[in-house]
């Protein structure tokens, strides 16, 4: 048996070998096109963990053949650095090696020790290869973050993570039942190394097939019944949606956790919550949709579970929030004026005499300007094509 984890035996050591990040590292991938060229620069991988940065930046050392340092920012300090960049020149006047310097979580450095290796990412005596789970735009120094080009990596799609199950199960000669291998998935949240951990940890419970108890044990969770392209998905969202329409909280926050415990998208939420801001409540608070628009980026920006509390704090603000769906009436009705009525000609008036042709022919002739006169002044102006005069469509709840 192996002492080795069963992340490091199934590291990948070529791009060939590498799942996800597709848009990176692909065929056509502009990380993969600078390393094929040689043509290395200074480097911020900014993503969610176990998505391959610090394989990625393994990678990228053996295919440019250049002497690999790995630091960690929780234990490294600033004599760390002096010793690394000391043996950076000796081994480029040596034997004409780059050295790629790997900081894990460089979001920790502060900026005194940031400020140490930046002389050295500039003269090029050091490549350096930061990973961090951060904005490194709010973590890193100016200074370093203009030398350096980020690149923004994406959490494992399932069809990623079930090829990496799959090496796995081949690697402990196992086999396991379907199951638990879309719990494993799903419970994963995009993480290979967490992915590949559980199912070490599982395999040492079983003789040669991994059931759904096994993996469940291995997690320390339960399954929940959830399908995320199934029946149940549909009742869970729907459920979040009439509970905040209902006014009520609780429910909400109930539903919205169960879907992230079952493995939901925190994205996949908080778009159907912008949707809800605007659905149900519109203007009677305009606050809401810009509240939701935040989470959603807030949620896009951290990750889970860290973003559990700002979609618990939407739906409860959401559910609290007065309701008014007169946006989605009118746009119900006036869509269906739409597809109705057809190109309906706009009146000449409001048409933008552009041309002199245009002008002659009518194009704004008896236009009246609003700021030009009173609003009762006005009372009588139709704006809508003549077809569908005294047409109403919004109706504002007070």
């Amino acid at each position: 048996m192996s002492l080795t984890p069963l992340a490091d035996r199934l590291r990948p050591k070529d791009f060939s070998e590498f799942f996800g990040q597709e848009h990176l590292v692909g065929p056509n991938g502009v990380l993969r096109k600078l390393v094929e060229k040689d043509e290395l620069v200074s480097i911020i991988f900014w993503g969610p963990p176990g998505c391959g940065k610090t394989t990625l930046a393994r990678i990228i050392a053996r295919k440019s053949q250049s002497h690999f340092v790995q630091f960690s920012a929780v234990s490294s300090g600033i004599d760390d650095v002096k010793k690394v960049v000391s043996q950076a020149k000796e081994r480029k006047q040596l034997y004409n090696q780059r050295t790629i310097l790997f900081i894990d979580e460089i979001h920790r450095f502060n900026k005194l020790q940031q400020d140490a290796f930046l002389p050295y990412v500039e003269d090029g005596t050091i490549v350096l290869i930061g990973s961090t789970t951060e904005n490194p735009s709010f973590e890193v120094i100016n200074p370093l973050l203009s030398r350096c080009r980020v690149f923004v990596m994406k959490a494992l799609s399932e069809k990623d993570l079930d090829k990496i199950v799959e090496r796995g199960i081949k690697e402990l000669n196992l086999k396991i039942e379907n199951d638990a291998r879309s719990f494993l998935i799903e419970a994963s949240n995009g993480d290979a190394r967490n992915v590949l951990n559980i199912l070490e940890i599982a395999s040492k419970l079983v003789k040669d097939k991994i059931k759904l108890s096994d993996i469940e044990d291995a997690f320390q969770r339960k399954a929940l019944m959830y399908d995320k392209a199934g029946e149940e998905h549909y009742n869970l969202i729907s459920a979040v949606h009439k509970s905040m329409r209902g006014s009520d909280p609780d429910a909400a926050i109930y539903y919205v956790l169960r879907m992230l415990e079952a493995g939901e998208d925190p994205l996949y939420l908080a778009r159907r919550m912008i949707r809800f801001a605007s659905e149900d409540i519109g203007n009677a608070d305009p606050e809401a949709l810009r509240l939701a628009v935040a989470a959603f980026q807030a949620c896009d920006m951290i990750g889970m579970p860290e973003c559990q509390v700002i979609l618990v704090q939407l739906a409860a603000y959401l559910a609290k929030a007065p309701k008014d769906n007169s946006a989605y009436m009118a746009e119900s009705m006036a869509m269906r004026d739409v597809r109705d009525y057809g190109n309906l000609p706009v009146p000449l008036r409001f048409r933008n005499p552009v041309t002199k042709l245009m002008k002659e022919v009518g194009y704004g002739e008896g236009y009246k300007y609003p700021h030009d006169f009173e609003p009762e002044e006005l009372k009588n102006e139709v704006y809508l094509p003549d077809k569908l005069k005294g047409k109403k469509y919004y109706f504002p709840k007070k």
